[in-house]
Parts: structure tokens; C-alpha cells; sequence
């Protein structure tokens, strides 16, 4: 797939996710600003919800970034997952007229939640600088977590891509695993309230790894566990490996399937 087919598809995306409204592509920068609002506005506000991680200064918004902080990653890992899956499918009509590479055709998801991503956190930066939160140069280093974040999610993704032009069930197991996996993953409760024997599952979770990443640079403002996360990135890698190759032994299919 050449550079500006990639480009169109990216663009298209963002225009298609809106397609029908006034605003058009113009949502994708009002969604997450809203998104980050709302999750302010209930939390702070009006629930009052409080953690005693940040000090007493910035108390009244401590939950609101600790949760804002885990979401928008997980938001991109599981939108992406999700989207990939079923990328076939929805491009099915475009693959059996266009002579296109299966394999690359899913990054311009990849690279639509990157944007989504990246609006998000430059709210998410605004908000913060507004109430006087201290930003640090560890905020530099979100965009390798990321990366680290979209390889697992495309591997994950492309495997049951591939899985799913045989077994149709694959797009619906995805979608509960996805929620299971969003409770397993310490996004909106504080892993610190667990007994001690459940916590060491945790580590066995690549999103818990993920998201604390992303805390440890916003909000503590130190570097994250880069073994972890090195670890999780040659599993990526590998799971990468593993689909391309599973795709490559069952393309003919796959295209006569489609």
C-alpha cells in the first residue's frame, strides 16, 4: 500500500466515524475534549470522588487524572483491537476490486486512534496545566509507551483478523474479552485496594503495565518499568510475527473467503 492510499484511508476514517453530521471529521476533536469534561465534571465535582496520591492540592481533580490517564490508553488498545478485527469484514467490497496489501491495510487504524489518542492527551495536558498541575519532561516518553501499546494492539488485532474470516464467532469473543479485560485492568479502582495475594495477577496483565506506564509520567512524574515494558514489546513483536506468518499460509483462502 503506497503512502497516499494510507493517507485517504486515514482521512476517510475520520470522516466516516461522523459521516451524515454538521461538524463531519470536526467530532474528532470535539469527542474527546467532552469525554475528558464529563469525566471531570461527575467525578470532581459532583461525586467528589478523592485519592490520596497527588496531595492535598490537587485532591478535588486526583481521581479525574487517574482515571483520565488510564483510559485514553485504553481506549486506543482496545479501539484498535476491536477495529482490526473485524477489518476484513468491513473492507470487503474494496478487497476483492482493489490489489492491496492485507497485511498493511489495517495500519490506517493504527494511525486514526493515534490521532484520536494524541488530541485526547493535548486536552487532557490543558486541563491539567489549568489547575496548575506541574507538567515534567517524563511527559516526553508517553508517545514509546504508545508504541509499545499499538504493536500489541495490531498483533492481537491481525491474529484474530485472520481467525475471523473462518470462525465469525472471533468478532464477537473479541468484544467480550475486551470488557472482561477492562475490569481486570486497574483503570477505574486503585489496584492498592486489592488483597495481596490477587495483586501479583496483575502482572500477568500487559494493559496493567500499560496503564501504570502512563501514571508513572503524568502523574508521579518518574520512569515507568522499562523491563516490563521491553518484555511486553518483544511479545508484540513476536505475536506480529506469528500473524503475518499465519496470513502468508492461509492468504488464497483468506482472499477467496472474504
Amino acid at each position: 500500500m503506497n503512502k497516499a492510499l494510507l493517507i485517504n484511508f486515514v482521512r476517510q476514517d475520520l470522516i466516516d466515524r461522523y459521516s451524515g453530521s454538521l461538524l463531519g471529521g470536526a467530532w474528532s476533536f470535539v469527542m474527546p475534549l467532552v469525554n475528558i469534561l464529563i469525566f471531570v465534571l461527575i467525578f470532581s465535582k459532583i461525586m467528589g470522588a478523592r485519592l490520596e496520591i497527588l496531595g492535598a492540592e490537587f485532591a478535588e481533580y486526583s481521581y479525574s487524572i487517574f482515571l483520565v490517564t488510564g483510559i485514553l490508553g485504553w481506549n486506543a488498545l482496545s479501539n484498535t483491537i476491536s477495529r482490526v478485527t473485524n477489518v476484513f469484514s468491513d473492507k470487503a467490497s474494496l478487497i476483492g476490486k482493489v490489489n492491496i496489501s492485507l497485511v498493511v491495510m489495517p495500519v490506517y487504524i493504527v494511525l486514526t486512534e493515534t490521532i484520536i489518542f494524541a488530541i485526547s492527551y493535548l486536552f487532557f495536558m490543558f486541563f491539567i496545566l489549568l489547575i496548575g498541575f506541574p507538567l515534567s519532561w517524563h511527559f516526553l516518553l508517553i508517545p514509546l509507551i504508545f508504541v509499545v501499546q499499538q504493536l500489541m494492539a495490531y498483533a492481537l488485532g491481525f491474529i484474530c483478523a485472520v481467525l475471523s474470516v473462518f470462525f465469525r464467532d472471533i468478532r464477537e469473543f473479541v468484544s467480550v474479552i475486551l470488557q472482561l479485560w477492562f475490569w481486570l485492568t486497574p483503570i477505574v479502582y486503585v489496584v492498592n485496594i486489592l488483597p495481596e495475594k490477587v495483586r501479583i495477577f496483575f502482572m500477568l496483565n500487559p494493559a496493567y503495565h500499560l496503564v501504570t506506564a502512563y501514571r508513572d509520567l503524568v502523574m508521579y512524574q518518574r520512569m515507568p518499568d522499562w523491563t516490563a515494558l521491553s518484555i511486553l514489546f518483544a511479545t508484540s513483536a513476536l505475536l506480529l510475527m506469528l500473524g503475518v506468518w499465519m496470513f502468508r499460509k492461509l492468504e488464497r483462502d483468506i482472499r477467496d473467503f472474504i
